[in-house]
């Protein structure tokens, strides 16, 4: 048999992939290890894509997508950043992940380096080994609250690196960059010229801090800020497909023509779904940002009383959970065997990165009440003085 490609055959399994799959297969299990929004579909939303199909607008759409969705990401991208973005910079993605891909083609060459996070999500590694590029990783460590230094950054520097990936709010780990370390990463991707990809999914769910994007200080026709948008966190549109890219002006033409290599344009029904949510009631995002810190501070409090460590998420929503007394060496192992004995699915820290190692990731995005009986099945340290 005629063998695949050696680039394809090295990229490792994903982990978050592999436990839920096992969930799924096993009646009854608590799945906490995936990130799936719970709530219905507005009427609003629905009714968009339905009208779509009614009237048969289905054929091709531009490659950067329909005009009045791309002028509503830029209105959303302005909201974000305090600066103004045409609607020209604007490209309709078919979701996040396909926008990080197509900016990733744009920016790397074979061989070239770009910097990802250290607990992060799996799949910045993955679409750059993809794309023969080499993913190096900066360390997010427990002891600095997860946050990048530029120090650490900087020790990463090579002669091929040319990006930096950045991701706030951050799947795993519910960390949100400060306004002073965002300029101060800007500025780092300035001074060694390297453009930035800014995946910001979860933008909409912050608990007390703000959401400041990267765009807030590239300038008003950006210079080196890629922003890879989504709508399928902030409205629950997962199974839709559909996200946006704000680039730098000027490249608009390169990212055209790769568009139309890869994917031409996204499906016109979801690209008026998401005009339909991004212009008409948002309810749905504050209640979800609701019940997404009710859940949050309830599982936190059990946690608490069974004395297990964990990151108090500032965004997106997930709980990163300190199980290193239980894990014996390999999370990946234990989150196994926890579902077998335990009945409960939960994200092995690896499957972000080594510095993941004895953690876990929660979802907090589902019921609550499931959500409470996940935790509360989760193993306390062992008491003082006792092994």
């Amino acid at each position: 048999m005629a063998q695949l490609s050696p680039h394809v055959r090295a990229v490792p399994a994903n982990q978050i992939r592999e436990i839920t799959q096992a969930a799924w297969a096993k009646p009854d299990s608590i799945v906490l290890s995936i990130g799936e929004p719970g709530f219905p579909t507005p009427a609003h939303i629905l009714d968009a894509a339905r009208s779509t199909l009614d009237r048969d607008e289905t054929g091709y759409t531009p490659n950067a997508g329909i005009a009045p969705l791309r002028q509503a990401f830029a209105r959303h991208a302005e909201a974000l950043s305090g600066t103004q973005v045409s609607a020209e910079r604007v490209f309709v993605t078919s979701g996040a992940q396909q926008g990080l891909h197509l900016a990733m083609s744009m920016l790397l060459d074979a061989g070239d380096e770009i910097l990802v996070p250290n607990p992060g999500y799996p799949t910045f590694a993955m679409t750059a080994e993809l794309l023969h590029a080499v993913p190096v990783q900066y360390p997010l460590y427990p002891e600095h609250s997860f946050q990048p230094r530029i120090e650490d950054l900087e020790a990463l520097l090579g002669p091929r690196t040319r990006v930096l990936l950045l991701n706030s709010p951050s799947n795993p780990l519910g960390a949100v960059f400060s306004p002073e370390l965002t300029k101060q990463l800007v500025d780092l991707a300035r001074r060694h010229d390297l453009w930035i990809i800014s995946d910001e999914c979860y933008e909409a769910f912050t608990f007390d801090v703000p959401h400041v994007s990267p765009l807030a200080f590239d300038g008003d026709a950006g210079e080196r800020v890629i922003t890879s948008l989504t709508l399928s966190k902030t409205y629950g549109l997962t199974g839709l497909r559909i996200g946006a890219l704000v680039l730098p002006s000027g490249l608009e033409p390169v990212l055209s023509t790769v568009m139309e290599s890869i994917v031409s344009c996204v499906a016109s029904p979801s690209q008026y779904a998401a005009l339909a949510a991004l212009t008409g009631p948002q309810d749905y995002v504050s209640t979800a940002a609701a019940h997404y810190r009710a859940n949050r501070d309830a599982a936190c409090a059990v946690l608490d009383r069974k004395g297990i460590g964990y990151l108090e998420a500032q965004g997106a929503f997930y709980l990163w959970a300190d199980v290193s007394f239980a894990a014996g060496g390999s999370v990946r192992d234990w989150t196994v065997r926890f579902l077998a004995e335990q009945g409960v699915a939960v994200a092995p820290g690896t499957a972000f990165g080594s510095i993941g190692e004895g953690w876990i990731r929660i979802a907090l995005c589902g019921d609550r009440d499931e959500l409470l009986e996940g935790v509360g099945r989760l193993p306390g340290p062992p008491a003082a003085g006792t092994t």
